[in-house]
């Protein structure tokens, strides 16, 4: 039998109309954006399916919608009959929806949480002063000289090692934008700005970091049921202490991708589910590791392939 691992995407995933399908016949989506919906104070689901897109890519909206699209197809998956995973992981504000699935943290609580994570992060920046590009064809090494090469007293560093050859950059808007210049002078194949509102991953965020970290001491956290493998070590964590730390260390140091598909490969994974709106993991692991099989579930017709293909059901 395949061992699984699911897999949670985070933000650039969102999408106006996503999960629509997979609401018509399955309730839990709804109720899942209404539990969401009644943290908040507004209607997530509305959001959602009618925009508008620039508020649902304002960060501090994003992470929610996000969360509770992760959590409403795990729970789909889960009432479909389908088998729980060996492992589980998210990429950045992933990594919070997979802990959600794996029973560390009450759904109700992180909504509330992730939302404050994207304020924090929001105003850890001013507006326009940061930035996040994307840089393909270039080795990790290469990405990191370019970064020091361009900093010239402000911060840009290598934030995303998303797959072979596929890394994002972030730091201040203008460091940014000459390390784009370099890397395409170097023989980048590419090298683009990303529509983003906040620099996440990068020193930047360290304001954002200490009070996310105070928010955190706050909150009730238990040992996962299934293990999360994090970004920031590439490890799994069962006492919540380490978790914590965790989480907060993610916000200001970069998501390990690579690192975490190929730590899940050597424990016998050979199959991944891709767990919320899009494929965007999907397509970044299949670079990382071709011969894994690597099923996104984002609406019935997905859902009933990966239930078919593991067993589920």
């Amino acid at each position: 039998m395949n061992k699984l691992a699911f897999v949670f995407p985070g933000q650039g995933s969102q999408a106006i109309g996503m999960l629509a399908d997979l609401a018509e016949s399955n309730p839990q989506v709804r109720e899942t954006f209404a539990q969401a919906s009644a943290v908040l104070e507004y209607d997530l689901w509305q959001l959602v399916q009618a925009g508008p897109e620039e508020d649902l890519n304002r960060t501090d909206r994003t992470q929610p919608a996000m969360l509770a699209a992760g959590v409403a197809v795990w729970r789909v998956w889960r009432a479909a009959g389908g088998r729980c995973p060996a492992f589980m992981a998210g990429h950045s504000l992933g990594e919070y929806t997979a802990l959600v699935c794996a029973e560390a943290i009450e759904f109700e609580a992180a909504v509330g949480l992730v939302a404050d994570r994207g304020r924090y992060m929001l105003e850890a920046v001013s507006q326009k002063e940061g930035a996040m590009a994307a840089i393909l064809g270039l080795s990790d090494e290469a990405i990191k000289d370019v970064c020091k090469q361009t900093a010239q007293g402000q911060v840009v560093e290598a934030v995303n090692f998303n797959a072979p050859g596929q890394v994002v950059i972030a730091g201040h808007a203008e460091a940014v934008n000459r390390a784009v210049e370099k890397a395409r002078n170097i023989g980048a194949k590419r090298a683009v700005t990303l529509s983003v509102s906040v620099p996440s991953h990068c020193r930047l965020m360290e304001p954002a970091a200490e009070r996310l970290r105070q928010r955190l001491s706050g909150l009730a956290i238990k040992t996962p049921s299934i293990p999360v493998v994090n970004n920031v070590d590439v490890a799994v964590n069962q006492d919540p202490r380490a978790i914590t730390d965790a989480l907060t260390r993610q916000l200001d140091h970069p998501v390990r991708w690579v690192e975490t598909i190929t730590w899940l490969r050597s424990q016998e994974v050979n199959t991944w589910v891709e767990c919320g709106p899009g494929k965007v993991l999907t397509g970044l692991s299949r670079r990382i590791d071709k011969y894994m099989a690597m099923l996104p579930i984002y609406d019935s017709a997905s859902l009933e392939k990966t239930l078919k293909i593991t067993g589920g059901a």
